[in-house]
């Protein structure tokens, strides 16, 4: 048994958990504002954050749709509360105009000296949309984001004035002020599921995030892809499969009011990952750690990696032998479950090394 699997055994984690961020990037995710008091609320956002940056992950994803507290005002409570975690704010392009979107990036870097990134959104709950008067087919949104993109980069690369005329957006002589200096330039992600994703994430330089089958039915990141790639995946991981199939279950167990609104979600969606996702099943298998059983019972819209640390971090590694580089996770419920998955990032990386 290696150190970190003793320091997992016991729960004692003593900061030797850490995820080496050499080779990789990872994500976890900020809890939403439907959960809880404001207040709790609140402090739950805080806590996960300094979690995340404790096990050594890259930023946090910041979640945004019409339920949602504002994601660029929880971000800011993140900055204030932590010292090198970046909030992935998930950025609507109906919300605001682009301008508006780089003026808080601008901000930020000029208020906390410190880096953001975006996660662009092309799609969304259709009924949001609908509420907002936008009625976009799919790959439209994404020429549209393609176009908002582009102009929130060169607002903060250039400090000379920007002009742009686009099908859906223009501007003229338009200047950014603050400036924001090169090293604190936003990291762009965007969804790589589609065709007009990945044609949206070769045309703003963005690194594409799909959500990813098994390993063994991935095609990988082609070599021609010309855009930086990962996956979105949540884990449960422990020192047996045993331990951990009864911790996942333990958390997301199966319902029928999920199932039926997962079904419902399935009719209203143009989600070219939902339909991918809905078409695998959600049975538990103890050979196999991939499970979509928290996806179909609509209580999270990820696949999870289940299975002792060693199991789980072998299905990692595959995704990086894929070519995948970056890993979003799930919303952590708590500290000691984001331990146990700095654990499997740890094993991977250093099976990596060998």
């Amino acid at each position: 048994m290696s150190q970190l699997q003793r320091n997992s055994a016991s729960a004692d984690f003593s900061g030797e958990s850490r995820i080496g961020l050499d080779a990789i990037d990872v994500f976890s995710t900020c809890p939403q504002s439907t959960t809880g008091d404001p207040k709790s609320y609140r402090q739950r956002v805080i806590e996960v954050a300094r979690w995340s940056e404790r096990i050594g992950c890259r930023g946090i994803l910041v979640y945004t749709d019409n339920s949602l507290a504002d994601p660029w005002l929880v971000s800011q409570i993140i900055l204030e509360h932590t010292a090198t975690l970046a909030p992935l704010v998930a950025v609507q392009p109906i919300y605001m105009h682009p301008y508006t979107a780089a003026k808080k990036v601008a901000t930020l870097g000029f208020l906390y000296g410190r880096r953001v990134y975006l996660n662009m959104l092309a799609g969304g709950f259709r009924n949001d949309l609908s509420a907002l008067g936008d009625d976009t087919p799919h790959d439209e949104r994404y020429a549209r984001t393609v176009e908002y993109t582009t102009i929130i980069r060169q607002l903060l690369e250039s400090p000379a004035g920007v002009s742009f005329e686009g099908k859906y957006y223009r501007i003229h002589n338009l200047k950014m002020s603050p400036q924001l200096p090169p090293s604190l330039q936003p990291g762009i992600l965007i969804s790589g599921s589609s065709d007009a994703g990945m044609t949206a994430a070769h045309a703003i330089g963005a690194t594409a995030i799909k959500y990813p089958l098994p390993p063994n039915e991935e095609r990988g990141v082609e070599k021609n892809v010309g855009v930086p790639c990962g996956v979105r995946v949540g884990i449960v991981a422990r020192s047996s499969a045993e331990q951990a199939w009864r911790a996942a279950l333990e958390r997301f167990p199966e319902t029928r009011e999920g199932q039926l609104t997962h079904h419902l979600a399935m009719k209203v969606s143009d989600s070219d990952w939902h339909k991918q996702l809905s078409s695998h099943a959600a049975a538990v298998d103890d050979d196999n750690p991939y499970w979509l059983g928290p996806f179909h019972n609509y209580q999270t819209f990820c696949p999870y990696l289940v299975g002792c640390y060693e199991r789980v971090a072998r299905e990692i590694a595959s995704y990086v032998g894929l070519g995948y580089r970056t890993f979003i996770l799930d919303i952590p419920p708590s500290e000691e479950e984001l331990e146990h998955t700095a654990i499997v990032f740890r094993e991977a990386l250093e099976s990596l090394k060998g």
